[in-house]
């Protein structure tokens, strides 16, 4: 499956997003900053991208995920987890990093701090009801269905 997305560079010293690899399932987002941003142990940043991007169809969304080698290596994270960026944003897309480590790591310029993924999303709608069909797990949750 092959898509394409616009990008449009908000700052000249912007990097376009790209795969490592042909197999790679993310994009790296690069930092477009002018200096250095150090982030203290159990501190955020918001370090922009420098782009914009505008994806082809609505069900579809682009979704920030952590760097495995940041975030094992150093504590660095999304802050929220997962960045969601909606088919009808069009605004420069940020990272929202937090550093879960002890010890101050600084995110250099142009350095890759992120991977995008463009995937599919349901657009569900949504019916209010009284009751809801049976299952066997029921309203059993967080661990009810076993350690392993």
């Amino acid at each position: 499956m092959n898509s394409t997305v616009k990008i449009k560079k908000l700052r000249e010293n912007a990097v376009v997003p790209k795969r490592a690899t042909a197999g790679s399932a993310g994009a790296d987002l690069y930092a477009c900053c002018d200096e250095p941003v150090a982030i203290r142990p159990g501190s955020l940043a918001m370090i922009p991208t420098g782009i914009a991007i505008e994806l082809p169809e609505k069900e579809l969304a682009a979704f920030l995920f952590a760097r495995s080698g940041l975030g094992v290596k150093h504590g660095i994270c999304l802050a929220n987890g997962v960045g969601v960026v909606d088919s009808d944003y069009r605004g420069e897309i940020c990272v929202g990093l937090c550093n879960v480590s002890d010890k101050e790591y600084t995110v250099m310029p142009g350095e890759r701090i992120a991977q995008m993924v463009i995937m599919p999303v349901v657009c569900a709608q949504f019916v209010q009801v009284q009751e809801l069909d049976e299952t066997e797990r029921g309203s059993g949750g967080f661990g009810s269905t076993g350690k392993a």
